[in-house]
């Protein structure tokens, strides 16, 4: 039986289909010329003596944009970053104090489209050693983890929906206790379990 690093590992050697927020919802027109912005977040998978843990934020309630949401640690890309790896390494720091030296970049997932007009390259990574999670004042509310087994069952996924720009939007959510995981952060780990076996 392979270890979690050793799964992750071949998981990013299988076809990956695209992702986005549009997936389940093809009848929404996506504006002709649109231009969208370069984002990256971290996937930290900490692999820890009782099991490997996925690390996942709650943004602060205040926010403009994705109040209260659960999220991986990123954001936009910097003309000071070495591309989207080192963007998904600056805003971990930042997030919630990952120092680089602890994580081993497996690889990226496909690029995810969202409705806020980014394309979002997810960075794939393991965590390795002590860590505890500092939540940076203002914008990250709480750092928690969840089980990887969780999420990489696809039977822990549905689908929901809501109405957004007074049209229903469909989209995965994977709960986990009090936490609502979903929208791009639950499409980008559904299609992370979809590859793994």
């Amino acid at each position: 039986m392979q270890n979690d690093e050793d799964r992750l590992r071949a998981a990013l050697t299988r076809p990956a289909r695209p992702s986005s927020d549009f997936d389940l919802n093809p009848a929404i027109a996506l504006p002709p010329g649109r231009v969208l912005r370069p984002a990256a977040v971290l996937v930290p998978v900490w692999l820890r003596p009782d099991g490997a843990r996925l690390i996942l934020t709650k943004r602060a309630s205040h926010l403009k944009h994705h109040p209260g949401q659960i999220a991986f640690p990123g954001g936009k890309v910097d003309a000071v970053d070495d591309g989207p790896v080192g963007a998904a390494l600056r805003e971990a720091q930042e997030e919630i104090g990952l120092s680089a030296e602890l994580v081993t970049v497996l690889g990226t997932l496909p690029t995810h489209e969202t409705v806020t007009g980014f394309t979002v390259t997810p960075v794939l990574a393991l965590v390795r050693g002590d860590f505890t999670p500092v939540p940076e004042a203002g914008e990250v509310e709480e750092a928690f983890t969840v089980p990887l087994s969780h999420v990489l069952d696809p039977a822990r996924y549905h689908i929901e929906r809501r109405r957004w720009r007074g049209e229903w939007r469909r989209y995965y959510t994977v709960p986990y206790g009090p936490y609502y995981i979903w929208g791009a952060t639950a499409r980008i780990l559904r299609g992370l379990a979809d590859r793994v076996v």
